[in-house]
């Protein structure tokens, strides 16, 4: 699909919710209104590249907003960030961050719960205000208010400047499932068996294991400004081509990130194997320099 008409659908589905963002994209220039795919020798590179660009986007805008995921796949980017903050390339301090999602019905004790994975594996580590950190509970009393209250939360800071996303073996984002509206906004989610499945081995008590989540909707992701969407391992391959390359679907929920104008997928060279297209992707990252000099001499 051209990027003109990528932009022009995600308008049309945009205006359904957002008045504002129908604007925003309304008025995106075509050249920048691009799905970006990069892919990269290996994991450690796919981490250094997302890295390199959250630190490029925070030294324009120290108070950074910053959405982020858990699960395998951005482990190597929080260890990455971590080692910005140590070596002082990097403050934390005015950032402000927004987890993706949470298993419903855990408490941020939960050794299992994402609230604690982010403290582990990144806030501990860096010089991040708790003010700034802001989290979906997995036991709100009114689950209803506390979605709209997140969303409220996420456009009194101006909106996500950058998204980080991995993708499931389904093609989820976040636990947006397949079948899930791609105008969603933040609710309670129902897992597949795929997904509860995947998840088991993580909890010793088959009672706990959850079958629901508070998830950021397809809707609000898209609102962000830039979304970088990591994956690697020949597991996710196949479904990294559908996303990519395949038409755009409820049923494949990452294939709706082909009309953002600044998503980026970001792949190891295993992740990005069924890729029809793969080495012309590889082509135009590489000379991407010559084509913006060639658009400035145009």
């Amino acid at each position: 699909m051209e990027s003109t008409a990528r932009v022009k659908l995600y308008v049309a589905i945009s205006f359904l919710y957002n008045a504002e963002d129908w604007f925003r994209f309304a008025t995106v220039n075509e050249s920048e209104a691009n799905m970006e795919i990069i892919i990269k020798p290996d994991y450690p590179a796919v981490c250094d590249e997302a890295a390199g660009m959250i630190l490029k986007a925070w030294k324009k805008k120290p108070n950074l907003v910053l959405g982020l995921a858990t699960g395998k796949t951005p482990l190597g980017l929080y260890e990455k960030l971590i080692a910005l903050h140590r070596s002082g390339q990097m403050d934390f301090s005015e950032v402000v961050t927004f987890s993706l999602d949470e298993y419903y019905g855990l408490d941020e004790s939960h050794p299992q719960s994402f609230a604690a994975y982010m403290d582990h594996h990144l806030y501990k580590h860096i010089n991040i205000r708790p003010e700034n950190v802001h989290r979906l509970h997995g036991r709100p009393q009114d689950i209803e208010e506390h979605c709209r209250a997140y969303e409220r939360k996420i456009r009194s800071v101006g909106g996500i400047d950058i998204q980080v996303l991995g993708i499931g073996k389904n093609g989820h984002i976040g636990f947006n499932e397949p079948g899930s509206s791609l105008t969603s906004r933040t609710r309670l989610k129902a897992l597949t068996r795929e997904t509860v499945e995947a998840n088991a081995s993580l909890f010793t008590d088959e009672e706990e294991i959850p079958r629901f989540s508070l998830t950021m909707g397809i809707g609000t992701i898209l609102e962000s400004k830039m979304i970088l969407l990591l994956a690697s391992g020949e597991d996710k391959a196949d479904i990294v081509a559908r996303a990519v390359e395949g038409p755009l679907t409820a049923f494949v929920p990452a294939s709706i990130l082909q009309l953002h104008p600044q998503a980026k997928f970001i792949l190891d060279e295993e992740a990005a194997a069924r890729l029809t297209l793969k080495d012309y992707y590889r082509w135009a990252f590489e000379n991407k320099g010559r084509l913006s000099a060639s658009k400035e001499k145009g």
